[in-house]
């Protein structure tokens, strides 16, 4: 990796308190950390509801990266952490609304717990320019 690194942040508390950015870009490779289903007032979108979670996720995903001057398009890798492998249709048809002319490299892992019990997916993203 060559260039400048811009750190983009979201404003949540838990950027300091953990110490992560939003978002990293190196030169035209854009790394996003974990996001998830949360609203513009903190709270979780679509609770137990695996695909409008997902939604919610990728639309967070989609401001993240217009910060660090990107769309969806530049995606080249999602990591979607579950809670409950066996809705994997409903997260994968949200992914796939997103994502189908795209077609990044995807994984797709369940996980015992995310950091609040109401969430049911987080995504990882990278993307290039």
């Amino acid at each position: 990796m060559s260039g400048i690194r811009q750190n983009f942040s979201s404003g949540v508390s838990f950027e300091d308190v953990v110490g992560y950015s939003r978002a990293v870009r190196v030169g035209d490779r854009i790394y996003l950390s974990g996001t998830t289903a949360t609203g513009a007032d903190g709270q979780i979108v679509g609770e137990g509801d695996a695909y409008a979670q997902t939604v919610q996720v990728i639309r967070n995903i989609e401001r993240a990266l217009a910060q660090a001057g990107a769309t969806l398009r530049n995606v080249v890798r999602t990591r979607m952490f579950v809670t409950d492998i066996n809705r994997w249709a409903d997260y994968g048809r949200a992914h796939q609304e997103f994502f189908s002319s795209v077609r990044p490299c995807a994984t797709m892992v369940e996980v015992r717990a995310l950091i609040h019990p109401k969430m049911m997916i987080e995504i990882e993203v990278e993307a290039e320019l």
